[in-house]
């Protein structure tokens, strides 16, 4: 696999401090408890400046988590690019997603814990940042498996989300606890998904 993608520099340091203070405490405290003092404090940056760059908790919070999607979004592109098979294409996307930092990985599942708390169209505007970076991806992988004779024919869209949602449960603190390593966690979810969908004969 080739280089991985890493966060480019973003050209005013300032917002980038701020995105990143407020991740750490949207992924730490539910929406409705962060306040701008909060962000600002974590940014060590004025509440005034947060405002400068922002109009609201809300702008700052959608800038926020649309920045992380877009970044994940290249980085899957980028992981599954050299590996020519259902299984590899999945086993690297999955290993670059527990390879991020543990904020990182928490900061994808904020779209269903939060969207219900903004407008439609902002709610509509998550889920698709949230579609295109991690459920798009793994449908492409998972039909493309099905088209070559990997995979069972099967709705590649309802598989996709039954594979998200095994590898979901690895990001708890049982699955921290119950696993030794991400290498383990990623056998796991790999061999469970598999053993129900591939074609006998295929392995991962």
């Amino acid at each position: 696999m080739g280089m991985v993608k890493t966060r480019a520099p973003r050209p005013k340091p300032t917002v980038g401090n701020i995105l990143a203070a407020a991740a750490e405490l949207f992924v730490a405290r539910n929406y409705a408890d962060v306040t701008v003092d909060q962000i600002a404090e974590a940014a060590n940056v004025t509440k005034g400046a947060v405002y400068h760059h922002f109009s609201s908790k809300q702008d700052v919070y959608v800038a926020m988590l649309v920045d992380d999607l877009a970044y994940k979004s290249d980085l899957f592109d980028q992981a599954v690019a050299a590996s020519d098979s259902c299984a590899g294409r999945l086993r690297a996307l999955t290993g670059a997603f527990l390879a991020l930092s543990r904020t990182e990985q928490q900061i994808i599942r904020l779209v269903r814990r939060d969207a219900n708390t903004f407008d439609t169209a902002t709610r509509a505007a998550l889920v698709d940042a949230y579609q295109a970076a991690l459920p798009n991806h793994v449908e492409a992988i998972i039909r493309k498996g099905i088209a070559d004779g990997e995979l069972i024919p099967a709705d590649p869209r309802l598989l996709a989300w039954q594979y998200i949602a095994l590898f979901e449960v690895m990001l708890t603190s049982y699955a921290d606890n119950r696993f030794g390593s991400d290498a383990d966690k990623l056998n796991y979810v790999i061999s469970l998904f598999l053993r129900g969908c591939q074609r006998q004969g295929e392995r991962a």
